[in-house]
């Protein structure tokens, strides 16, 4: 069963045509990895399903269409989202920033020292949530976010290049951490990944974009042997190594 659904999405700034005329399901449960050259429209797709930017075409999350939603709404209805750059409160504490996302997230019921104290768990990050985020290394900053995003509860976790800055050690620990999510909380996860390597490893189905339109989708062994992938991305010699 899908939970996201995307029906002839376009998106323009000015002439430019930033996703063009696109239209694929996520199905509840997976891990759905995004692919494609610099300015190939995956950011943008994801601030259109996040509500940062307008669009045409119609996005549904759990049937509803959310396209034409602010952000906030979309994010209480169960869409979470990280970014390639880390956006941290850095005067907070790791504790502190994840409270403020257990905060947005409240259902009412809820302990939320208990949530706060559970994620931080997760994460690994236990030993440094008294430690303000201004203080902490890019991972240690980056785990920060995703727990942040943890706390809201969400449905469907999208997640921006998480690799993007880390060490190989920092790489394998967050490929890790994406499947025990995954398979832990049964929580849907979309990431936007320049590393081949990464995407083949977690996800079950991977989309390459490129000039904002779908070029392959499928299982990732299958679109990595896409013959107009490996010419507009990959490249000969990842069909090498």
């Amino acid at each position: 069963m899908a939970i996201l659904q995307n029906s002839n999405v376009t998106k323009y700034f000015g002439n430019l045509a930033a996703v063009t005329d696109l239209s694929f399901e996520v199905e509840n449960g997976e891990i759905f990895g995004i692919a494609g050259p610099n300015g190939a429209g995956k950011t943008t797709l994801f601030n259109l399903i996040a509500g940062i930017y307008s669009c045409s075409g119609k996005i549904y999350f759990n049937g509803q269409q959310i396209n034409g939603l602010r952000p906030h709404r979309i994010c209480k209805m169960g869409v979470a989202r990280t970014f390639q750059v880390p956006l941290v409160f850095s005067s907070l504490t790791v504790y502190q920033n994840i409270e403020t996302g257990a905060h947005f997230g409240y259902d009412g019921d809820e302990d939320k020292a208990s949530l706060v104290s559970e994620i931080l768990d997760i994460i690994g990050l236990q030993d440094k949530a008294d430690i303000e985020a201004i203080h902490l290394r890019l991972f240690d900053k980056k785990l920060t976010m995703l727990g942040s995003a943890l706390a809201t509860r969400p449905q469907l976790l999208l997640l921006d290049e998480p690799a993007s800055g880390l060490n190989p050690n920092e790489i394998a620990q967050s490929i890790s951490l994406f499947k025990t999510i995954n398979e832990k909380f049964g929580l849907t996860i979309i990431v936007i990944e320049h590393l081949m390597r990464v995407l083949m490893d977690i996800s079950n189905r991977l989309m390459i974009l490129n000039n904002g339109e779908m070029i392959s989708i499928g299982p990732p062994s299958e679109v990595a042997r896409d013959k107009k992938v490996i010419e507009v991305y990959l490249g000969k010699e990842y069909v090498k190594s």
